[in-house]
């Protein structure tokens, strides 16, 4: 003799509709959907100092700050045809700087042309 169990229909949907998160399951939840943004953020935020061009860095060098240097002096002796400023910005963004403030001692990229 065989025992048939009888289901009703609903039953696992009823079952699964009850099952909550708990406030700290909720809090999980959210903290991991944050990290994943704050990454994906942080990824798309960080700079590359190379050309848009693939395979094609730009040629750069290394020059040290010395007392009495300004920005302006180290962008002036590397930039080609007097463009000071223009050279100024690129040294700015090769360098991730957020001012002109240099220090003595302080290494800087520069392009190198």
């Amino acid at each position: 003799m065989s025992t048939m169990m009888l289901h009703h229909p609903n039953a696992q949907a009823r079952q699964a509709s009850t099952m909550r998160l708990t406030r700290r399951g909720r809090l999980v939840v959210l903290l991991l959907a944050l990290g994943i943004v704050l990454a994906v953020g942080f990824s798309l935020a960080s700079g590359s100092v190379a050309t848009e061009d693939a395979g094609t860095p730009d040629a750069t060098r290394v020059v040290m700050v010395g007392s009495g240097d300004t920005l302006w002096d180290i962008a002036a002796d590397v930039a080609p045809e007097g463009d000071t400023r223009a050279m100024m910005d690129e040294i700015s963004r090769l360098n991730a700087l957020d001012s002109s403030m240099v220090t003595i001692g302080q290494k800087l990229i520069v392009p190198d042309e």
